[in-house]
């Protein structure tokens, strides 16, 4: 049995690698706002999670903080951290994560920011069709996880995005006594500063299921067709 600790690198079926022989990789574009750092922290394991599947890579991504004046423009690259994410490069991605601290039982308002201004790939069904996933972090465990979670898929629905989430045949759903939930991976701050050992399990295995359905669905794409949007 393979530890959790180190699972090995998971593959597509045969069958379907040598589709994919031709093929560029299936880009993840992991998107995530973050203060405490709990949120980027679920957002690098969901990386590792994505790119432990053959034929999958990840692309890490955060947004900027908005305020009164949030009309004026970011600096172009955050002082610390990844890139901020673009619009083009949603728009080349085979599938999506957010992930975005509770405010209130909602997204936080730079990612719903960001999300406000994907009105251009909504009416190009760019979207459409393309796993996505979503994650969470909380100061206490009743603080709104899964209303936030709920809340972060109501755009990703609107696109037409495939919702991924964990099923309870993921033994760590099942052992946490922290963060986690069927509708996203998730971490509780005041049970533990730091991510749990189910937390981070449950995040590489959130990104591994969006890689996996990415890397699926391109498999089945006729020659020559456009992978993006």
């Amino acid at each position: 049995m393979i530890s959790r600790r180190h699972r090995a690198r998971q593959s597509p079926p045969p069958a379907l690698l040598e589709r994919l022989d031709c093929a560029a990789m299936a880009e993840i574009l992991v998107v995530y706002y973050s203060r405490g750092g709990s949120t980027a922290e679920l957002a690098r394991h969901a990386c590792r999670g994505i790119e432990s599947v053959s034929g999958a890579r990840a692309t890490l991504r955060t947004v900027p903080a908005v305020s009164a004046s949030s009309e004026a423009a970011p600096k172009s690259v955050p002082d610390a951290g990844p890139p901020y994410a673009t619009l083009e490069e949603l728009r080349r991605a085979d599938g999506l994560m957010l992930g975005s601290p509770t405010r209130f039982g909602n997204m936080a308002a730079p990612l719903k920011y960001f999300l406000d201004g994907t009105s251009a790939l909504w009416l190009e069904g760019t979207l459409a069709g393309k796993p996505a996933a979503v994650f969470t972090a909380t100061q206490t465990m009743h603080g709104g996880q899964e209303s936030t979670l709920l809340s972060m898929m109501l755009p990703l629905l609107h696109h037409g995005m495939l919702l991924v989430g964990l099923p309870f045949l993921e033994p760590s759903l099942n052992a946490t006594r922290s963060g986690g939930t069927p509708y996203g991976a998730s971490h509780v701050a005041s049970v533990q500063s730091e991510l749990t050992e189910d937390e981070r399990v449950l995040a590489q295995a959130l990104g591994r299921r969006v890689a996996q359905l990415a890397v699926t669905l391109a498999s089945a794409m006729p020659p020559g067709s456009a992978r993006h949007g």
